[in-house]
């Protein structure tokens, strides 16, 4: 498979964080598990977004499996919100990657174009991968999608914060203002027939 970005050497190369970890309660069924209108899960959707713009880059499943992706490496979310997911995460061994782009699994509008052109973006405002890169859209800020660099880990397992918000703001971040349907995630029912009806085509 060829790459839609120039791939570095491994140390620096980018790695996938999928949060899978939520229960699904308001959809009828875990989100990562619904079925997307492109093929195959949400969350294996994103995986197969994120292989085809890194072929052979790591990834990793923080919380349930993915039905289509059973093979996939896996940490146990604690369930107690993203922000101590992702300090179980930073407190454990990964595969080695410059920086991570950590995504959640209901973030289903990404597709193999709008990656590359975020990744590009991303890496040239932040070119020494020291600060979580994260977009800034309708005013409000996205942790999640963004990158966090490697570096930042340590800093991350330390953090005391309770949300995400709050854990975004203790560590050094660069907000970058953003447009686009990828930054919109699928959250109710309703968002669901919505994203749904567009089909393929509309993602």
């Amino acid at each position: 498979m060829s790459s839609l970005f120039p791939l570095p050497p491994e140390s620096q190369q980018p790695g996938m964080l999928l949060l899978s970890g939520g229960a699904g309660s308001r959809m009828g069924a875990p989100k990562h598990a619904l079925d997307h209108p492109a093929g195959g899960s949400w969350g294996g959707h994103l995986v197969r977004v994120f292989g085809s713009v890194f072929p052979g880059a790591p990834v990793l499943v923080l919380g349930d499996p993915l039905p289509d992706h059973p093979e996939l490496p896996r940490l146990d979310d604690p369930r107690e919100g993203p922000a101590v997911a992702l300090r179980t995460w930073a407190m454990a061994a990964a595969p080695p990657a410059g920086r991570w782009w950590v995504v959640a699994c209901d973030q289903v509008r990404w597709t193999p174009g709008r990656l590359a052109r975020w990744a590009a973006i991303s890496e040239a405002a932040d070119p020494a991968a020291a600060r979580w890169v994260m977009a800034l859209h309708g005013g409000h800020l996205q942790p999640l999608g963004g990158w966090i660099p490697e570096a930042l880990r340590p800093a991350l397992a330390a953090s005391s914060a309770r949300s995400l918000m709050a854990l975004a703001a203790s560590l050094p971040h660069l907000a970058l203002p953003r447009e686009g349907p990828e930054w919109a995630d699928v959250d109710t029912p309703e968002e669901r027939d919505a994203f749904e009806n567009q089909g393929p085509s509309g993602i």
